[in-house]
């Protein structure tokens, strides 16, 4: 038998478990999971791993691992421009913004020259974590220039969309954001802030915010755990 083929056996073994388990009850123990599977603990642990980061099981420090099933799943399509707190209301999960940092700071060469600033300019960085169902969920970094938005406006109702706040300021020339979705590895900062391990499989997106004048007034990344979310383009044949 091979690798893969002991690899995928081992993942259905234990995806069927946990579907067996009702959400909040406890799983087996390490050491019986892997007798009763017949793998070692470090072979289980990484099988696992794909199941927490879906959102499916929860570890927790000196407790055991307990199933979490997602009970809502933000779904949505990409062609319209919204934030997470809308497309979540929309789909009927609450989510809240965690822990979240703002700082003035300089940037590196390619934030720069993408926001159209010098490489010794300041501008605001907002990094937040976004909550469901009380685990964190998505990791968000914005780079904004500071005639746009200061630390002043981010003290009070903000509910950790940068894209809303511009949006209730009534901000002129809103006009399009160009993304680049990918496929990522979380690096030690993402990891620590969504409670995962370094490298991780997430999904990503890269944003740029223009104004109708072509104006870049948000460069951004977002991490998102795939077992939260699902994004789907409606795609149209040419006639």
């Amino acid at each position: 038998m091979t690798v893969n083929s002991v690899s995928l056996r081992l993942r259905d073994n234990l995806e069927r478990i946990i579907a067996d388990t009702k959400p909040g009850d406890r799983l087996p123990s390490e050491p019986e999971l892997s007798k009763q599977l017949g793998v070692s603990r470090a072979t289980l642990r990484e099988a696992m791993r794909a199941f927490e980061i879906q959102g499916m099981i929860r570890r927790r420090q000196g407790s055991g691992t307990y199933v979490n099933r997602p009970t809502q799943v933000i779904e949505s399509g990409l062609e319209k421009l919204e934030s997470i707190e809308t497309m979540a209301e929309r789909s009927g999960l609450l989510v809240r913004m965690g822990s979240w940092k703002v700082e003035c700071r300089t940037v590196e060469s390619q934030v720069a020259q993408t926001l159209n600033l010098q490489m010794d300019q300041p501008v605001l960085c907002v990094s937040r974590v976004i909550l469901a169902e009380d685990r964190p969920v998505a990791y968000l970094v914005d780079y904004v220039p500071l005639d746009i938005l200061t630390p002043e406006d981010l003290q009070t109702d903000f509910n950790g969309s940068i894209l809303d706040l511009l949006e209730e300021r009534d901000m002129p020339d809103l006009h399009a954001a160009r993304t680049q979705i990918n496929a990522v590895t979380a690096s030690i900062e993402v990891a620590r802030a969504l409670g995962i391990q370094r490298g991780d499989a997430l999904l990503s997106f890269k944003s740029d915010l223009f104004l109708n004048n072509g104006r870049n007034v948000d460069h951004s990344y977002a991490y998102f755990l795939p077992g939260y979310f699902r994004f789907h383009v409606v795609r149209k044949l040419e006639i």
